[in-house]
């Protein structure tokens, strides 16, 4: 399938949740104008390095727009609810302003849950990995949370890079993606004393 694309480092979006974004560039203005004309439908995915027609990661995630807002100077607000992951076949050679590529669909589990072992472990890593933050979490609302909603949505707004966030967005399985998210907080989840932010160092 044909899939016009946002390319947005460090935002990445996971189906059944939800991403707000502010439109200015005029290409990406065109972009939306045209899907609105069409299916609603665009492509989130991020590019490799942050500069223009860098290349793309292979992986994204293809984006329904549900809310929008007009402003009268021709920027939009939108809220994107994320559909389904697809893989990038080629990259298409367009007139349009925005990129396009072909793309398929990938496949999702139907059911996806965790044990309750990697339930308990990964929430214990996260109230760690929380609190060496300081992040405050309302840990009553999380325990409430299916493990598809808790394990992407952490996914989604986890202060990672743009690779990690990437690799956590191609992990195939909720399994696979809870087990690496642990990783992550764990390889994060040092404090850079100087600058009090996440480090790899």
């Amino acid at each position: 399938m044909r899939i016009s694309i946002f390319p947005l480092s460090g935002a990445v979006l996971y189906p059944g949740l939800q991403l707000p974004l502010h439109i200015f560039e005029p290409r990406y203005r065109a972009l939306v104008k045209d899907a609105l004309a069409r299916d609603s439908r665009i492509g989130m995915i991020q590019p490799q390095r942050a500069e223009e027609g860098a290349p793309l990661y292979s992986v994204g995630c293809l984006a329904k727009i549900g809310e929008v807002e007009a402003l009268d100077d021709g920027r939009f607000n939108l809220l994107l609810q994320g559909e389904a992951r697809f893989r990038v076949l080629r990259e298409l050679d367009v007139t349009t302003p925005f990129r396009q590529v072909e793309a398929e669909l990938l496949g999702e589990e139907e059911f996806p849950v965790l044990s309750p072992i990697e339930r308990a472990g990964f929430e214990r890593e996260a109230r760690r990995f929380a609190d060496a933050q300081g992040f405050a979490v309302d840990w009553e609302a999380v325990t409430r949370l299916d493990d598809e909603s808790l394990i992407d949505g952490v996914s989604q707004i986890a202060p990672f890079d743009a690779a990690a966030k990437q690799a956590l967005l191609e992990a195939q399985g909720l399994n696979a993606r809870c087990e690496l998210l642990i990783q992550l907080m764990q390889f994060f989840g040092r404090r850079d004393s100087d600058e009090g932010r996440v480090t790899l160092q």
